[in-house]
């Protein structure tokens, strides 16, 4: 049989058929039969059918019965209940708006409606509005949902993010505080503050983890803070040093709050921002985020000699490349790398000469 002969053989077998007060279409493709109830009337089912031998013929039919006609705004709903919420604590803050412009742009699409070139019109008109991060992460939460609608047979297709190239960025940011600013900043911080900011530099911990650590997270007999609930929603042990232990001992508690750091309210904080960065301006300390007391914490480790893995796992990276970031050095650190070599190689200029002696030989030179 000819492909005409197959082409003539279809049309023969579509047809049109009635269901009780409504009309059905009755076609094959790929071999497979399909039978759908899609209008009121006889003359709009024969005007479907139509159109489903002509995507045939153009080889772009989707079975949409298997795709189950899902809406994109009511899959997003489905995900936060059955994803975000259970998984990601603070979704709130960090998935919330991304869900919204995700809704904004697809409005009532189904999934099967949204193609690639929709996902690169999206990155493009999304970037109109806000930095080439933001765009990666509304690409990301994206991606995420169409993984999941795959995984919940909510959708066959392929995930139309998958072929979309992200934005390049230079994420390498690994701000941190030097031991003279760390003084300075814990100086300019008090009550609350100071606690709080003095926890994360001794306990790597982010702010959402540091907000939400309840009473019953911290075990004072074995010296250890257990978090449950991570952004990489594993349980990470962290091991209290006495000034953990210390601040744990006098900060405010509440009998009818759960959580450690509280307000005067007892509700447990959701930003101090203001108060942080007027502690930091008082401080002269510039170019600095709450996030960054993280990248100290890290940095400090590394340059008392504390190996990576270790770093690794106290700060709960899955993969070490990721630990790497926060490795950097102080200048005074690979200062006192580098003279160990004077020793090795038997050289020993005299301290108070060895400046003037290098001062000299570069003005000669």
């Amino acid at each position: 049989m000819t492909p005409n002969d197959c082409w003539v053989y279809i049309i023969a077998m579509a047809k049109v058929f009635k269901r009780g007060n409504k009309w059905g279409i009755d076609f094959s493709c790929n071999g497979r039969r399909i039978r759908e109830v899609v209008a009121p009337n006889k003359a709009i089912a024969e005007t479907i059918l139509k159109k489903r031998l002509v995507d045939i013929a153009e080889n772009k039919f989707l079975d949409i019965r298997n795709h189950s006609k899902v809406n994109f705004k009511d899959f997003s709903a489905e995900y936060i209940d059955l994803h975000l919420k259970p998984n990601r604590p603070t979704w709130g803050k960090s998935e919330k708006h991304n869900m919204e412009h995700l809704n904004e742009y697809f409005g009532d699409r189904f999934l099967h409606e949204i193609k690639v070139i929709d996902v690169e019109r999206l990155k493009i008109d999304h970037l109109k509005k806000v930095s080439k991060s933001s765009v990666n992460k509304v690409l990301c939460t994206l991606k995420t949902m169409f993984n999941k609608a795959i995984e919940w047979e909510k959708y066959n297709g392929i995930n139309p993010v998958a072929k979309v190239k992200f934005y390049k960025l230079n994420n390498q940011r690994t701000r941190y505080l030097e031991k003279e600013e760390i003084k300075r900043l814990l100086e300019q911080c008090e009550g609350y503050l100071k606690d709080i900011v003095e926890f994360a530099l001794n306990t790597g911990m982010r702010k959402g983890e540091i907000f939400n650590l309840k009473w019953h997270d911290v075990d004072v007999n074995r010296g250890i803070i257990f978090l449950l609930r991570t952004k990489n929603n594993e349980m990470r042990e962290i091991p209290m040093n006495e000034t953990v232990k210390s601040i744990l001992f006098r900060v405010r508690k509440m009998p009818d709050s759960p959580f450690i750091f509280v307000g005067k309210t007892g509700n447990a904080f959701v930003d101090i921002k203001k108060s942080f960065y007027s502690a930091l301006e008082s401080a002269e300390i510039t170019n600095f985020r709450f996030h960054d007391l993280r990248h100290t914490f890290a940095s400090q480790l590394v340059m008392a000699g504390i190996d990576l893995n270790t770093v690794r796992e106290l700060l709960g990276h899955k993969d070490i490349k990721m630990t790497l970031r926060y490795a950097h050095l102080s200048c005074y650190h690979k200062t006192l790398a580098v003279n160990c070599l004077d020793q090795l190689n038997g050289t020993k200029l005299a301290q108070t000469n060895a400046p003037d002696a290098l001062s000299e030989m570069i003005t000669v030179g």
